[in-house]
């Protein structure tokens, strides 16, 4: 088993290091979509700029907190390193919520109506 538990440790740090790539990927990719139609005078919306860096980022922290759960199960489960993930994961998963409610603009339980007029309008004979 304890041979195990070393392959299972690079694995996370695998994964760990999967989600630092997709955020530092995810962060250059975003600013090319963005800097490259404004050298070439075309109009670049700010916003989309921030739902790219902000998708990027998600899934970054999705990783980082399957790479986090890993490596706590992976090791010996002592109190003080349950609470650690815990907060961890406490954390991530905040910033996690916040950049969804930011992107989207509502919260996840929300139902986003399009701001479509046209179903208000009373239909006439």
């Amino acid at each position: 088993m304890e041979g195990i538990r070393h392959y299972f440790e690079y694995i996370a740090i695998a994964i760990e290091a999967f989600g630092v790539l997709i955020i530092a990927i995810g962060a250059v990719v975003a600013l090319l979509r963005f800097m490259v139609p404004i050298w070439n005078s075309e109009v670049r919306s700010y916003r989309q700029l921030r739902q790219d860096l902000g998708k990027a980022i998600l899934l970054g922290l999705e990783m980082l907190v399957a790479a986090d759960i890993i490596a706590t199960v992976v090791t010996e489960p002592t109190m003080e390193k349950v609470l650690t993930l815990g907060l961890i994961v406490l954390i991530r998963t905040f910033l996690s919520f916040s950049l969804q409610v930011e992107l989207e603009g509502k919260f996840p339980w929300q139902n986003y109506k399009s701001p479509d007029r046209s179903d208000h309008l009373e239909k006439g004979p």
